[in-house]
């Protein structure tokens, strides 16, 4: 009788599939760990690219306001420029929250020359732990616009 340790009865035994538990549970760290790291900096570029929301309505409120000071002496308030166009006195019919609904603008110390707008996330979304750029502000006097942080506003 032949010994089992021949190389033709080692080629013979039966192969072991699939994976042992040490080998998913080495797999399974590995994507923990990917996964711990991605993650943040996932989301940090979320909220990066969320922050267009109030740009943009910040930009269109500038655009308005300036619309409106055409025609009056002073710059609107908040109240005017979310008040329906059919109101009385009219409005501009704007709404106070961006269009992607992460952000709620307001307009504070307008004048005949300048105003200041600000653009807050709100505290229901993801956009609230973007640390740093939760508030955006544009201030506008005489018709130069500073905008602040400034690092929120990078393009």
């Amino acid at each position: 009788m032949k010994s089992l340790t021949t190389p033709h009865a080692l080629r013979l035994a039966p192969r072991p599939n699939g994976f042992t538990l040490i080998e998913l549970l080495v797999v399974v760290a590995i994507v923990g760990i990917l996964a711990a790291v991605a993650y943040p900096s996932y989301m940090s570029e979320v909220r990066k690219s969320r922050r267009s929301d109030a740009v943009a309505a910040l930009v269109g409120v500038q655009q308005a306001q300036e619309r409106w000071r055409a025609n009056n002496t002073t710059y609107a308030s908040n109240t005017q420029l979310t008040a329906l166009t059919t109101a009385t006195p009219p409005g501009l019919g704007l709404s106070a929250v961006t269009s992607g609904g992460y952000y709620d603008w307001a307009v504070s110390s307008n004048t005949g020359s300048g105003y200041t707008l600000t653009a807050t996330a709100v505290s229901t979304k993801s956009q609230n732990g973007d640390t740093g750029c939760t508030a955006l502000v544009m201030t506008v006097t005489n018709g130069n616009a500073t905008r602040t942080p400034h690092a929120c506003w990078s393009k």
